[in-house]
């Protein structure tokens, strides 16, 4: 859902006119990245714990392809 947040006020941003919408949409964008940023770390601590802290996204998928192979 917070992605299609950032998407939809994504496109408002670029697409409105009007100074105080465009800043409106700007926020929303910014709150729903920074939530969906958190909600993806609270899933990979709480979910995925695959014995570890993760530095970021980027680090998950590095361990889970060197686990793989």
């Amino acid at each position: 859902m917070f992605v299609l947040i950032v998407v939809l006020s994504g496109f408002g941003v670029m697409v409105s006119d009007d100074r105080w919408q465009r800043l409106a949409m700007l926020l929303i964008c910014l709150w729903a990245a920074c939530r969906f940023y958190y909600f993806l770390f609270h899933v990979l601590e709480r979910y995925v714990g695959i014995g570890g802290r993760y530095a970021g996204i980027g680090d998950l998928l590095r361990r889970l392809w060197q686990r793989r192979r």
